[in-house]
């Protein structure tokens, strides 16, 4: 085997700017685990009322996560409701119950789905929805969208409360 082959792949560069498209916001969400991952990124929020169009359910997507779960880093997911994560999603699951202690989710039943953002966010770099319908964005490693879009996760935070646990207790 060469050494190239041994060598771990160069993460994705970050997209930045507008796209539009599912398989467009799909490829910047995969993409966005993978530079965590490769970069170690401390800190992830992700937001969206129902998560039904994040690609979640992929072994890639998982595997990036699973290679950015260390000690000293976290992840909050915010949403109206898990019920469609469960159904949709069993391998991010199965990961979130290993590493329940890293991720903080949170549901936020005041604010109608229709409205909720769609949001990726990271001191590094964000990713938001605008257009749900289109699946049209904006993405980037702007310092003033990154301090806009952590100040309107705050505030959804605010008004959540604890949801989605990583286990459920039973009798």
């Amino acid at each position: 085997m060469s050494a190239d082959s041994q060598a771990p792949s160069p993460p994705p560069e970050l997209a930045n700017g507008r796209f539009s498209g599912r398989e467009a916001f799909a490829q910047r969400i995969r993409d966005a685990f993978a530079v965590a991952a490769q970069q170690g990124w401390r800190e992830m929020i992700l937001c969206d009322a129902r998560f039904q169009d994040w690609p979640l359910h992929e072994r890639q997507v998982v595997d990036s996560l699973q290679a950015w779960s260390r000690s000293g880093r976290s992840c909050t997911i915010v949403a109206t409701e898990y019920d469609t994560v469960i159904r949709q999603h069993a391998r991010f699951v199965h990961w979130r119950r290993t590493w329940g202690h890293i991720i903080d989710a949170r549901v936020c039943r005041q604010i109608d789905p229709a409205n909720f953002p769609t949001l990726l966010w990271s001191p590094h770099w964000t990713l938001q929805l605008l257009d749900p319908v289109r699946s049209a964005g904006v993405s980037g490693p702007e310092p003033e969208r990154i301090v806009q879009h952590k100040e309107l996760l705050q505030e959804l935070m605010q008004v959540s409360s604890p949801g989605f646990p990583a286990t459920t207790l039973g009798l």
